[in-house]
């Protein structure tokens, strides 16, 4: 246990969890700008690549680091190391040099999360720690909506560079708070990070995230190319887990999944970030392309599924901690969730904006609760030790459960429009009417593609979230109840 905290230490690592989250989507509404600017049109999708997959591969990366040498430490280094790339991506001068600095970027974003999330988790105990948790998951939906709106703005008023150059005075404030209010046990632990395991993680991270991006769309699922990656994938699988049950100190130790919990908050976790960032990254499509939306104004219009999320994370980080009990979240998330994905089945041309707006907050609300009971399964049900490479583990089943399912989704969506998807909303509003009638019909119907398949993982979740148990929040009391083995909730927190 650590000698102390206070709300400005803790807000300083939320800032830097906030800064991790928003850069994964602040860029977006500014890539045409980008594009225009430094050219190199078809490597467009990799400057969002490339974070996000470098951030991906360093997050256990970091856990573990923080571990063995200490957490402050690890998370102040990779604040750094963001902030660094995020003024070299600003200085680019051509699209190699900015998707390099973006995977500097991402290489730093990696530890933001997992670290400010071990910090927190190591501060304060379980029943209060699940209120704070609860402020981790309000972060995570405010940067994915916020961020689109926040880059339009920099874009329009500023400069696309500031998309980049806005983190310099956010990560600055996050450092001085976290190393002078941030007061953590001093411990020095003698070992060796896991190189062969951070390899192996590497090169299947690499292949799977290729695997998403190039099957169905650059290259046929029966290609050499996508049947290459998928035993690559498959061996290094096959290979990564012996060497990490041999490795003094995994960087995905084994013995985590001994607890039937844990292995299933993983699985939770990669199929509630598939449903997730898949529902994000074309709900906007429709409301700018069907709805004739502005960029910033579908950002808007997501508002609904927002708050869905925020409120849900909110009050399960409240109950919680005030009742130890969190059986009950992730199933109700996962039908929450499906059932959300299917009311918008109906959204098509003809659907009036505000009611389209409206019905995403449903699936919001079944996200949040699946995403924030999750988190807290993971934290609290690993011993202190492991709260990093725990922390690291989770955050990097919900970024590939988004990568792979945006990917998939995307697949889904691409094969029910033609070549004139790739024109921007301004375009598309100036197209003679019955084009643009034909294209609003297409991305209306892709859309409805990708709501059947975000249902079917949520149905999935829903049906794993059956198998968590009911345990004592590690460092609690048991939870009040006259029936200890009981599944059932309490009816005054249900």
């Amino acid at each position: 246990m650590s000698a102390g905290y206070d709300r400005l230490g803790v807000f300083g690592l939320l800032l830097g969890m906030f800064l991790a989250m928003l850069d994964g989507t602040i860029v977006g509404t500014a890539l045409p700008t980008i594009v225009g600017d430094l050219g190199g049109v078809a490597e467009l999708s990799w400057v969002v690549t490339a974070y996000l997959l470098a951030a991906a591969v360093t997050t256990p990366l970091w856990g573990k680091l923080g571990d063995l040498a200490g957490r402050k430490g690890a998370f102040m280094a990779s604040v750094a190391l963001f902030l660094a790339g995020s003024a070299l991506a600003g200085m680019s001068g051509s699209m190699a040099e900015l998707i390099a600095f973006r995977a500097v970027q991402g290489l730093g974003a990696g530890g933001l999360m997992v670290g400010a999330m071990a910090i927190i988790s190591e501060l304060v105990p379980p029943r209060e720690g699940a209120r704070l948790q609860s402020m981790i998951g309000v972060i995570m939906p405010v940067a994915f909506v916020g961020g689109p709106l926040v880059g339009g703005l920099l874009t329009d008023h500023l400069d696309w560079r500031w998309t980049f150059y806005v983190n310099l005075p956010v990560g600055g404030v996050a450092l001085l708070l976290v190393a002078s209010r941030v007061r953590l046990e001093a411990r020095r632990v003698r070992a060796r990070i896991d190189l062969a395991g951070a390899a192996l993680l590497t090169a299947g991270i690499v292949a799977l995230t290729l695997l998403g991006s190039w099957a169905g769309g650059r290259y046929a699922w029966t290609s050499p190319q996508v049947i290459g990656l998928a035993l690559v994938a498959a061996g290094v699988l096959a290979v990564f887990v012996p060497v990490e049950r041999r490795a003094a100190e995994p960087i995905v130790p084994p013995r985590l999944f001994a607890s039937r919990n844990f292995t299933l908050a993983q699985v939770l976790s990669f199929l509630n970030g598939a449903v997730m960032l898949g529902l994000m990254t074309f709900l906007p499509q429709y409301m700018q392309v069907v709805r004739g939306a502005s960029p910033a104004g579908g950002g808007m219009l997501l508002l609904p599924l927002m708050f869905g999320m925020l409120g849900a994370q909110l009050l399960t980080g409240r109950l919680v901690g005030r009742t130890g009990r969190y059986r009950w979240y992730p199933v109700l998330g996962g039908a929450l969730a499906a059932a959300g994905a299917l009311v918008l089945l109906p959204l098509g041309t003809h659907t009036p904006t505000p009611l389209a707006s409206a019905l995403t907050a449903l699936a919001g609300v079944g996200i949040g609760l699946t995403s924030q009971s999750t988190t807290l399964i993971t934290l609290y049900g690993a011993e202190p030790r492991d709260m990093g490479a725990a922390s690291g583990t989770v955050n990097l089943t919900r970024t590939l459960g988004g990568s792979l399912g945006v990917a998939l989704l995307g697949a889904v969506y691409a094969s029910r429009l033609d070549r004139s998807a790739n024109l921007t909303p301004a375009q598309v509003r100036a197209l003679p009417a019955q084009a643009r009638d034909s294209l609003r019909d297409a991305a209306s119907s892709g859309l409805h593609g990708v709501v059947i398949g975000a249902a079917a993982i949520a149905l999935l979740a829903f049906a794993v979230a059956w198998f968590v148990r009911q345990e004592t929040l590690r460092g609690a009391e048991p939870p009040p109840t006259r029936n200890p083995s009981s599944a059932e909730p309490e009816p005054s927190h249900t």
